[in-house]
């Protein structure tokens, strides 16, 4: 699970202003400020204009559908800016439609947003890098406290923080909040809450739904509830639970079906080794038992998912469910077996990032895709600070 993060509250006063000044130059040098009466008839101007904008075609003289190929055509890094344009932009841009259209035009790219901590283990923040390394955008400060054991998923293009643990003024809290953060307007919202608030707990995206499994809760309880998201609805929904509580697992998805494994169960000793399988089609539970444990690292590549063991950080465990077989490859890493490892990947292909800061460190990639022999190569890719985990958004 990932570890702390470092968050900022933000109040809807800090949003809006109560008072503006126009650069309006007087004979003198300076600006003007506008009186309290005059500022009132502007904002009731800027509100009658909003509310007319939804009505306007989005680029004047033109069809939608061509005005909305001429938006996708916009390179990502300045696709935010035209959230600002109008409420018919914003509207665009945030909408699952903007990215069909960005597909069809061949302009969807894959950014990399890595959550990392600095040296000290206290301050954390999104760093965001495209295919070639490149820092792209400072992603602005997530709502609520700073939290551990939350879940990330990427939904729709979009990024999901599902609950966690955090402790404010002394307290401990178990928090059933969900933020969204929208790259396309680099910005972040609230969802609705969980029906059960966990840390510790496994989530995936599985035919456009969210799902959150097991964890730890209130108490500290082992936890077997399961509840699915439907972004639609933006709601919630608890479905069949688990067999038995399980937590400190990891979950993904593969054609069409729910995958959960690591951690631990109240029914076993030790660490669990057994695949629970959840069918949305028919909303019922499997098991099977080949598993990995002590799961440090996991990532889906293609129909294949890609783990690192705790017991052994110089191998990396392949996993194809359709024959639910394992392949090993040895990671070529030299020295110390104590330093572990946090997953990325882009274009296709594994990043293995230092879970520690280490400026001697290279990022080592893996192409599964790659003649025998040359499946491995070091990347340029690298987070400032030590990763705690990293999603990959494509917009």
């Amino acid at each position: 699970m990932p570890g702390p993060i470092s968050v900022k509250r933000f109040k809807e006063s800090d949003m809006f202003c109560d008072s503006f000044q126009l650069d309006t130059p007087t004979a003198k040098g300076g600006s003007v400020l506008v009186p309290e009466a005059v500022n009132a008839k502007i904002k009731s101007f800027l509100i009658s204009e909003v509310a007319d904008d939804y009505h306007s075609p989005i680029l004047p003289g033109l069809p939608d559908d061509v005005s909305k190929h001429c938006l996708a055509l916009v390179p990502r890094s300045d696709v935010p800016v035209m959230g600002a344009v109008s409420k018919r932009w914003r509207s665009f841009v945030k909408s699952k439609e903007f990215i069909t259209v960005r597909k069809l035009a061949g302009m969807l790219e894959e950014w990399l947003y890595v959550l990392t901590v600095d040296a000290e283990g206290k301050e954390s923040h999104w760093e965001v890098l495209d295919c070639f390394g490149h820092k792209r955008q400072e992603l602005v400060p997530m709502p609520g406290p700073a939290k551990t054991g939350f879940g990330v998923v990427v939904l729709n293009g979009k990024l999901m923080v599902l609950a966690g643990y955090s402790i404010s003024d002394g307290n401990a809290c178990v928090s059933p909040d969900v933020y969204q953060y929208d790259s396309c307007l680099n910005s972040w919202r609230k969802l609705a809450n969980m029906n059960v608030a966990r840390y510790d707990f496994g989530c995936a995206e599985v035919n456009g739904m969210t799902y959150a499994v097991g964890g730890c809760g209130m108490d500290g309880e082992s936890l077997s509830s399961v509840e699915v998201y439907d972004p639609e609805a933006d709601k919630w929904t608890m479905i069949e639970s688990l067999r038995r509580p399980r937590w400190g697992c990891f979950a993904c998805g593969f054609e069409g079906k729910l995958y959960i494994m690591g951690g631990r169960s109240t029914f076993t000793i030790g660490n669990s080794r057994f695949i629970d399988v959840y069918s949305p089609d028919s909303h019922t539970w499997s098991q099977m038992k080949n598993g990995c444990v002590m799961v440090t690292a996991h990532a889906v590549l293609g129909k294949k998912l890609c783990c690192m063991e705790w017991k052994n950080q110089r191998r990396l465990a392949i996993y194809n469910p359709t024959d639910n077989s394992w392949k090993m490859v040895p990671v070529p890493v030299t020295g110390s077996s104590s330093i572990g490892f946090r997953f990325g990947s882009l274009d296709g292909k594994l990043l293995l990032f230092s879970a520690e800061e280490d400026p001697g460190y290279h990022t080592l990639l893996y192409d599964p895709n790659a003649a025998p022999g040359s499946e491995w190569r070091t990347s340029e890719i690298k987070p400032a600070g030590s990763c705690l985990c990293s999603v990959t958004i494509e917009a």
